[in-house]
């Protein structure tokens, strides 16, 4: 549709977000002789060339792509996984944030407003209490679980997501209480592993509130950008304060200098192609790769026993509590007045 599609006039703050982004990236490069770096670390930018185009075009950071690929295949520990999701998303969705608002791309504010405000509560409690206290492998576990869950959700209900459509500036029932519970959650889910947040507001538009796909993934979009630029200047304060408890790996900056140039572009060109093409495609890719994470840190993890056991029921409860969020979406919309 033409009024997809940005106008030059509004294009302004992208491409000066773009000039500043750059001009900084280009100074922390070669004022630190840093080239190498950049060079060594090719296979998680060429990762996150893809990593980044998921998190523009559907409701899934780019540390969706990130977290596996450093933690399961090249084995660094979950704590340098969500860190460099954090950091990575605080460019590449921050960059597609920017393009959505400036393209007045449409989105979800009484949903997203208490969200915001949950999500500064949620942000700080994972990253100080909750994210230090579990062990190494229930962290990749619950990665593994939530996007598991998400991937299934959209293959069961594929044709109703894809076919919903609603007014986002229509109220709806019950949205503070709701937003801020998602905010606070995702909050905590976002400090864990680096992602969650997105994936819980956006399950909660098109399953609960029945939104419309170009709606709810923008949505999902602003709200991973703000919980990734919290999360990460969180744990740096808290790595400042406790360095023993909540040190950040160096190889957190230097995987983000090497894919931070892309991501800044790439989720942007996926919030744009995204709207020029069919979503049915997409999503059931993407719904299929989380299903595969699954199996993929299951096996590669060596998960047996008590912890399989509990994450293939996790994933069996958040699939419950999704089909009750549809369930009670269905029932708000056939008490709504036509």
């Amino acid at each position: 549709m033409p009024n997809e599609v940005i106008k030059p006039a509004r294009v302004w703050p992208f491409l000066l977000w773009l000039a500043a982004f750059y001009t900084v990236w280009l100074v922390l490069v070669s004022t630190g002789g840093r080239w190498e770096v950049v060079k060594e670390h090719w296979p998680i930018a060429l990762a996150m060339g893809f990593g980044s185009y998921v998190a523009g075009s559907t409701p899934m950071g780019g540390g969706t792509v990130g977290f596996p690929v450093l933690v399961l295949l090249f084995d660094f520990p979950s704590s340098l996984g969500r860190n460099f999701a954090l950091a990575i998303q605080s460019i590449g969705m921050v960059s597609a944030t920017i393009y959505l608002l400036s393209a007045r791309r449409p989105l979800d504010w009484g949903v997203l407003w208490p969200a915001l405000r949950g999500m500064i509560v949620g942000v700080p409690l994972g990253a100080a209490v909750v994210a230090p206290a579990l062990p190494d492998l229930w962290v990749k576990l619950a990665f593994a679980v939530i996007w598991a869950s998400f991937g299934v959700m959209h293959l069961v209900k594929m044709r109703a997501i894809v076919a919903a459509k609603s007014d986002p500036d229509l109220p709806k029932p019950y949205e503070r209480p709701v937003g801020y519970a998602v905010g606070l959650l995702g909050g905590v889910a976002a400090a864990v592993t680096g992602v969650g947040i997105d994936m819980i507001l956006y399950a909660v538009l098109v399953l609960l509130y029945r939104s419309d796909l170009k709606t709810a993934v923008p949505t999902s979009v602003v709200i991973m950008a703000a919980a990734s630029l919290l999360g990460i200047v969180t744990n740096a304060a808290l790595a400042q304060l406790m360095p023993s408890r909540y040190a950040i790996d160096p190889e957190v900056f230097a995987n983000w200098l090497a894919a931070a140039p892309i991501v800044a572009l790439g989720a942007p060109i996926g919030a744009l192609v995204v709207n020029l093409l069919p979503r049915t495609p997409t999503l059931v890719i993407v719904s299929l790769l989380c299903v595969g994470q699954y199996a993929w840190t299951v096996i590669d993890q060596r998960v047996t026993g008590a912890p399989l056991v509990i994450s293939f029921v996790a994933v069996l409860a958040i699939e419950a509590v999704f089909r009750k969020l549809y369930l009670w979406g269905g029932s708000w919309s056939a008490a709504a007045p036509s």
